[in-house]
């Protein structure tokens, strides 16, 4: 893999140098950038454009979700994905963030090997959907809302098996297995399915998924 290439955005010092120093023990990450507030993380990100920013939700002035909305609402940023740092204690907020295009969610006392992996996941394109934080955030939305079926007007019945799949934070390889596809058609559907919803990526579906009444708290 080449190299990636991450930003960082947390108010404390501390935890911007500790997770520095552990991303750059791997050969294919490097640190290209910190801020210590959501504006100034703004600016980093569009002076160095990285493939990856680490963004604390909670800081003072303009927070992680402005600063994730501005971010990820900037075409020149396309290519940039967001990660957000979190505490068990942020569901609502943090389901605000994934509706603005955050890639996914990574709580604060994540392991070394996985904050890494995280990393890469992301990188390559997938959704940080982790059972401990993302369906977490999302069951707690869809509890709040009525569902909007409308939203699957004009998918098959197949694209909305796989969709409830991905709702559910099943992989290709496991929607594969649990369809009877290949992890190769599974893939094929998931990006048929981000064009058909104009979804930015893998969150994105994942929210639809929710918010249309297709997957519900428990199921799956």
């Amino acid at each position: 893999m080449s190299e990636i290439r991450v930003v960082l955005v947390d108010d404390q010092h501390l935890i911007r140098a500790g997770l520095r120093a552990l991303l750059e023990r791997a050969p294919d990450i490097t640190v290209v950038g910190e801020a210590g507030d959501g504006t100034t993380g703004v600016t980093v990100v569009r002076t160095h454009r990285p493939d990856i920013v680490l963004m604390d939700v909670r800081m003072p002035g303009t927070d992680g979700l402005q600063a994730t909305r501005r971010i990820l609402g900037e075409p020149v940023l396309s290519g940039v994905q967001v990660i957000m740092l979190t505490t068990f204690d942020d569901d609502e907020y943090l389901f605000e963030a994934i509706r603005a295009g955050a890639a996914g969610f990574l709580l604060k006392d994540t392991a070394p090997d996985a904050l890494r992996e995280a990393v890469r996941i992301v990188a390559g394109g997938d959704a940080l959907l982790s059972p401990a934080v993302t369906r977490r955030v999302l069951a707690a939305a869809a509890r709040s809302g009525a569902a909007q079926p409308e939203r699957l007007v004009g998918l098959t019945d197949r694209e909305r098996d796989v969709l409830a799949q991905v709702g559910a934070g099943r992989s290709n390889a496991e929607i594969g297995s649990v369809l009877h596809i290949s992890p190769d058609t599974a893939r094929t559907y998931v990006g048929r399915l981000l064009g058909k919803l104009n979804a930015r990526d893998r969150s994105q579906l994942v929210v639809i998924a929710y918010e249309s009444g297709l997957v519900r708290p428990g199921e799956h």
